[in-house]
């Protein structure tokens, strides 16, 4: 009987070797293998976009009016086709829709998904109900409460015993200050929950709402009195110094007529002071330089002169050649006549030039134009005038 041959013991040189072998054997073989280029499914530079279609793994939901892929078609018509649902499966669909939407916060979408489950009509009250409480619920986190308000009523009128319609409706009314609405509402809550104290909560905040609104709107009415007065007191003591306002209905001078349109200025119009005399917002004008200075509370009792001191007392930046001072300067206003102009005394207070029949306050405000005496600036200006 033969004996067999004992097992070949490996060393590592051998093993190395025998691998490094069968690797390039391998290599060879699949190199030899026939190319075939692959050309079904996507290419390299479209992957990313047709896993975009794919519902599975889309990252953003497609634009109105975007074609559909097959798949995403097929989902469609499943959940909101009019011909695989009834109009309650749709208005269901809508509202989980409207919830999920909701839940993330994307409040002005949950509003739109509420309303297209709304739009179904579907016979089912208590789903219609909740359709327009979540959608109530939906705009009232948006702080749209007339709109919450509207749609807590429309619940109510599909299920009267509706105690989150009828809360929300409360709370809305509140912050509408509708507080006779709000206590009543609070009133039907509390006939089922008498100590719910969120309700006696409200119901109280709304109480002491209506006696604030109560009181403010007395204070109003004593402050219109007020006013009113006063603006008789001034309409008076204009008329009783006989100045000329332009008036816009040329019949009978109105307080309106009174209040100027230079929004810069805070002073709406000539005012009262404690001894009853007129404080006038007063306007000048520098034709040759294109300037202005607004003269804020000019005393009737001011004279013109010294009230020009003050003004010109520092030489305007845009008084390059300093011509401007009040020894060589002439003061004018337009009349009432049209393209006439008149030159003032200085040495008079401006409550006595107002009452020149000829001067006319137009506007709510005295205007005047000051140029340089003798100048060919003064001599071009006044050229424009019937002098």
């Amino acid at each position: 009987m033969e004996t067999l041959d004992k097992k070949k013991t490996w060393t590592d040189e051998e093993r190395l070797a025998l691998a490094t072998k069968l690797d390039a054997e391998l290599d060879e073989y699949i190199d030899n293998l026939e190319k075939k280029k692959y050309t079904e499914g996507w290419s390299e530079d479209k992957w990313q976009e047709e896993m975009d279609k794919h519902p599975f793994f889309m990252s953003t939901a497609p634009k109105p009016g975007e074609e559909l892929s097959p798949l995403m078609e097929g989902l469609q018509q499943l959940k909101y086709g009019e011909d695989e649902n009834t109009p309650e499966e749709l208005a269901n669909n809508y509202k989980e829709d409207g919830n999920f939407n909701y839940r993330h916060k994307k409040y002005r979408i949950a509003i739109l998904s509420y309303t297209e489950g709304i739009k179904t009509k579907c016979k089912d009250k208590e789903l219609m109900a909740q359709l327009y409480n979540n959608r109530a619920v939906a705009h009232f986190m948006l702080k749209n409460y007339r709109s919450s308000l509207n749609d807590c009523k429309l619940a109510l009128s599909l299920k009267q015993e509706y105690p989150k319609a009828l809360l929300r409706a409360a709370t809305c009314s509140f912050h509408l200050k509708d507080y006779d609405q709000c206590i009543e509402l609070c009133d039907k809550l509390l006939a089922k929950a008498a100590t719910d104290k969120d309700i006696l909560k409200l119901q109280n905040d709304a109480v002491l709402g209506k006696a604030c609104l109560e009181r403010d709107k007395r204070k109003q009415t004593r402050l219109e009195k007020q006013l009113n007065k006063a603006d008789e007191k001034l309409l008076k003591a204009v008329l009783e110094r006989g100045i000329n306002i332009q008036t816009s209905n040329n019949l009978k001078i109105e307080l309106s007529d009174l209040d100027h349109n230079e929004s810069h200025i805070p002073q709406k119009r000539v005012e009262l002071d404690t001894n009853n005399r007129l404080l006038w917002p007063v306007l000048i004008l520098y034709p040759e330089s294109m300037q202005s200075d607004f003269v804020q509370g000019f005393h009737e009792d001011t004279l013109f002169l010294e009230q020009l001191t003050d003004i010109l007392s520092v030489p305007p930046e845009w008084d390059t050649k300093h011509e401007y001072n009040v020894e060589n300067i002439n003061v004018y206003f337009e009349g009432k006549k049209e393209l006439s102009i008149h030159v003032i005394n200085v040495q008079q207070t401006l409550g006595k030039i107002l009452q020149d029949e000829r001067f006319t306050v137009r506007h709510g405000m005295p205007t005047f134009l000051i140029l340089v005496k003798s100048s060919k600036a003064e001599e071009r200006f006044l050229k424009q005038y019937n002098i």
